[in-house]
Formats: C-alpha cells, structure tokens, sequence
C-alpha cells in the first residue's frame, strides 16, 4: 500500500535509504540542506523535493530524518521551518540519526503536544547496508508506532527491533558504537604486531577470522587496513561525535568505560594527522606512526 512519506537529510546514508522507500512504491518527498542534492534525488526517482523540511512533511504520514547531530535535529524538527510547522496529528516521525538519548526524549514530548508519534531509530551498517538495503535498526518508542513503520522500513532494514521507550534506540547505538571502537583497536594492534614480526598477515586472517578472533571489521576491513586505504566509509569525525555521545550517557548513568574513553583519545590522533574523514579504521595509522 502506497504511503505518503517525507525523508529529511540526504547524506550517504539518507540519499539511498530514501531511494528503497520510492523503489517500493511509496510517494516520496525529501529535503536536504544543500538543494542541489534534494533535485538530484527527485531527478533519480521521480520523487518531489521541496525546499523547507516543513514544506516536505506537509501532509505525510511518515516523516524520516536521517541528518548530522543533536542540534541539526531539533533544527529540522522544531525549526521555524521545521516538521513540527505543519506535521499532521496521526502522523509518526522516525529519526534515523545517531543523537543522544536526550534529544529523542525532548523531541517526543514535543511532538507528543501535536499529536506526533516520535521514535528514535538509529541504524547501523554503514553505507554500503544504506546501498544494499541490508541495515539493522535499533528503536525506541511506543509499540503501536512500531508496528506501523514497521513494513515500511523492511524496504532498507534486514533486522529491526523495539527495544523499549524513547531514548532505547539511541542507547542500543551507543553500545554498538563502544563495541566497534574496541574491535577495532583490537584488529588495528593484531595487524600492527604482525607486520613488525614479519608475517604474511593476509595469510595470518584467513586463518584467524575461521576462528574466535572473526568480527565483521576483520572480514570487511583488514585488507584494506593492510593496504593503507582508508577513503571511505564511516569517518572517523563521526565515530568521535558518536563516542562523545556515549561517554557523555555513562558519565549520567555511572558506566565506567576506561577502553572506549582511550579509543576516543587514539581517534583524536588520527584528527591530529589530517584523518578527519578516513574511515574508522584507520586507526593503524598512529601505531604505524608511531
């Protein structure tokens, strides 16, 4: 059944994940800050583009954000051209950023007052997930809610699932994202002792990732790792926007988490070096350098 929608925000991830909306036969409106970006997604899919995220929202049943941080949120949500400008009553709006806890609170209540369901549903995947319509959602919010978007988020997610009120989604990513800084650090000092003990390290994961070391960054980025290619992907100004989220909710929540905070402190490294938009892995670079 075909369902109005708005999507706001067409960065790498949006861009696509608004293009399986339309390619499953939604009628689909989009805004992106840059126009120009906006045209060129409506040239692609014969979708409408308007110029103000309130002009988008106008009328739809659902509303899609997937923009940059906390602040460009309430921007595009509470903005004077915002959702909430013209957001109809019954309508449900599901927010694909990675924020902190407290601006989906803050914007469900807000939403709530106009008669708009809010769930926070931050994704992960990257973009090729985006690409292939493969990512994993992790959502906050109210059942009902859930269950109508649902279906219609099958289109880019291979797995979702409602994790408890508002704010659940946006704390299940930041364990996702802890356990990603982690791994890769893991995988950045193993490839790192290799190459200094001269071994064929290629050789060496091929072996290794048959066992209980294997991780989706060991089969998806050793290599490139190895290579020393790191133009791509999730960028490492991302990574620490999402582990300075995280460390700011385990300071309010009393988690200690002394790994993820040096990790953080290692990304910065990579900042310092120039390797603001490299991927996350990169961070064999400082060991290399060092």
């Amino acid at each position: 059944m075909t369902t109005k929608i708005a999507f706001i925000g067409l960065g790498v991830m949006g861009f696509p994940m608004a293009g399986h909306l339309a390619k499953a036969g939604h009628k689909v409106t989009v805004y992106n800050r840059t126009q120009s970006k906006a045209q060129e997604w409506s040239a692609r899919f014969d979708g409408l583009s308007k110029n103000t995220p309130a002009k988008a929202a106008n009328d739809a049943d659902i509303i899609f954000i997937c923009v940059g941080n906390d602040d460009d949120l309430r921007s595009v949500v509470c903005g004077e051209s915002g959702i909430l400008a013209t957001a109809k009553e019954g309508a449900i709006i599901v927010d694909h950023t990675t924020a902190s806890a407290d601006v989906a609170r803050e914007l469900s209540t807000l939403s709530a007052q106009q008669g708009v369901a809010f769930l926070d549903a931050p994704v992960s995947g990257g973009q090729a997930g985006a690409e292939n319509g493969q990512l994993t959602i992790m959502l906050g919010g109210d059942a009902s809610s859930f269950t109508q978007i649902e279906p219609i988020i099958a289109s880019y997610a291979k797995f979702s699932r409602l994790l408890g009120p508002i704010g659940s989604g946006q704390l299940a990513k930041m364990m996702n994202q802890i356990c990603i800084a982690g791994v890769v650090q893991g995988l950045a000092e193993a490839l790192h002792f290799g190459l200094n003990a001269g071994l064929d390290c290629e050789s060496v994961i091929d072996v290794i990732s048959q066992g209980a070391a294997q991780s989706w960054q060991m089969e998806n980025r050793s290599n490139t790792m190895l290579a020393g290619k790191y133009d791509f992907g999730f960028a490492v100004d991302w990574m620490r926007k999402d582990l300075g989220i995280a460390l700011d909710e385990a300071r309010k929540n009393g988690s200690t988490l002394p790994l993820t905070a040096l990790v953080d402190q290692f990304y910065a490294d990579v900042q310092r070096e120039g390797g603001n938009r490299f991927d996350t892995s990169s961070l064999l670079t400082r060991l290399k350098s060092h």
